[in-house]
């Protein structure tokens, strides 16, 4: 069984992408967003996903435990090796 806790382990690369700028990019433990389906939380080992994302926030924990807020509008998520990419038409952090 793969070890999804992130201990020890590199941890996801997570992209967060406005349509004209990229909002914040960099390593987490835990990825947690709005999609059209509820709310979706992404850790190490998750499998491939493609999703429609909703208006809401993107909440993404750092491997050293703080966390960092963002409002994105309606967009996409994908999920593939580890590796996380929002675009949504508008995001911004908000903390």
């Amino acid at each position: 069984m793969a070890d999804v806790t992130g201990a020890g382990a590199a941890p996801l690369q997570v992209s967060v992408v406005s349509a004209d700028h990229e909002v914040w990019s960099g390593g987490a433990t835990q990825v947690i967003a709005k999609t059209t389906e509820g709310e979706i939380g992404i850790l190490r080992g998750h499998e491939p996903l493609l999703a429609i994302l909703a208006e809401g926030e993107v909440r993404v924990t750092l491997p050293d435990g703080k966390r960092i807020t963002a409002q994105a509008d309606e967009g996409f998520l994908s999920v593939e090796n580890d590796r996380v990419t929002i675009v949504a038409r508008a995001a911004e952090l908000v903390s």
